[in-house]
């Protein structure tokens, strides 16, 4: 269990963690959801307030262009 609140992270540095875990650990975004323990609807919105996107070809949240 992390030590810190993901939502209550800065965008840039929870997008860091984030792609680190779908690189590293999670071969789908259903996969990171549960690796995280944080819910679907509250990391897509933090990310995408952010200018992220997921990406499901690279498995990666890139940003929105």
């Amino acid at each position: 269990m992390m030590d810190y609140h993901l939502a209550d992270l800065s965008c840039d540095i929870l997008i860091g963690i984030v792609n680190e875990h779908l690189r590293l650990t999670c071969v789908d975004q259903q996969a990171l959801f549960y690796d995280l323990d944080i819910s679907p609807e509250q990391l897509e919105k933090k990310l995408s307030d952010g200018g992220f996107i997921y990406d499901s070809v690279s498995n990666q949240y890139r940003e929105i262009k």
